[in-house]
């Protein structure tokens, strides 16, 4: 079990140039929980989550780590804290899985020291995870989408960190490659405490796998709490600008959103009558 440390963004502004993305946003995140923080495209999901990993210099307001300003603590400090999976990560031509993967134990390594025996364990434990290790011979750039999504996942685990930030961790994935990731995530978090945070695009794949949702619009926190709590049709309206059916999930118990569009409405007649999917134009 890891230690729980406490990742907080206080009054938090963030801007490309002129541009501000995210205005006076206040998050806590759960530790010891898994956080999917959601929205529509642009809304500034993805730039908190630079924020909180230290890549993005705050315009105004402050990431606190453990209640000391992130900018503030060393480096190598950080990277044996805080891990993270961006969204388009790129790897130096030619490199080995094994060797990207490898990448992950430098936080945890002293200048000019050989491999321990603990270094070579953990990265083959993350390339079996991840199920690539009969990749791990392989250039990475040789690789499909699919693979390289999850050669990049393990070498996030090899960090071994307390918290792992994931942008949208499913990229790339055919469905069963997103449930399986997911599923390692969540084992991640319950057989070690590890913190995860992660932005999503599948509503319902956030609210079936994680314990906190954030829903996120024009740069500030709309709601921010347990799934079943959170994932409202109303909420729905407000953060995506669509309307939606949320029933219960019957494989999870976790609302699952329906989106209602014009050429996919039940009539009235065969609603109140029970029947079968007959489609109509009729607008929700």
């Amino acid at each position: 079990m890891t230690v729980s440390h406490q990742l907080s963004a206080r009054s938090l502004s963030l801007s490309y140039g002129d541009r501000t993305i995210v205005d006076d946003l206040d998050l806590d995140v759960p530790a010891g929980r898994i956080t999917a923080i959601i929205g529509a495209n642009g809304c500034g999901k993805s730039t908190v989550l630079k924020a909180l990993a230290r890549l993005l210099s705050p315009h105004a307001g402050q990431v606190v780590l453990d209640g000391r300003e992130l900018h503030s603590l060393p480096s190598k400090e950080v990277a044996r804290t805080l891990g993270l999976l961006p969204q388009s990560p790129s790897a130096p031509e030619g490199i080995a899985v094994a060797d990207l993967v490898g990448r992950g134990r430098h936080p945890h390594q002293r200048l000019l020291a050989r491999w321990s025996a603990r270094d070579y364990e953990v990265v083959a434990e993350s390339l079996a995870a991840t199920e690539t290790t009969e990749l791990a011979d392989r250039a990475v750039d040789e690789l499909s989408g699919g693979q390289r999504q999850r050669v990049w996942i393990a070498m996030a685990l090899a960090q071994e960190t307390d918290i792992l930030l994931l942008d949208e961790p499913t990229t790339f994935l055919d469905v069963a490659h997103q449930v399986d990731v997911l599923d390692l995530l969540t084992d991640l978090n319950r057989d070690r405490g590890t913190t995860v945070v992660m932005v999503l695009h599948d509503m319902n794949m956030a609210a079936r796998y994680a314990d906190h949702i954030v829903a996120v619009r024009a740069g500030r926190v709309v709601a921010a709490g347990a799934p079943a709590d959170v994932m409202t049709a109303d909420l729905i309206r407000d953060v995506f600008d669509i309307d939606a059916l949320v029933v219960d999930d019957p494989v999870s118990g976790t609302p699952i959103v329906l989106p209602r569009g014009r050429h996919h409405v039940l009539s009235s007649a065969a609603a109140s009558a029970g029947a079968g999917p007959t489609l109509s134009g009729a607008s929700a």
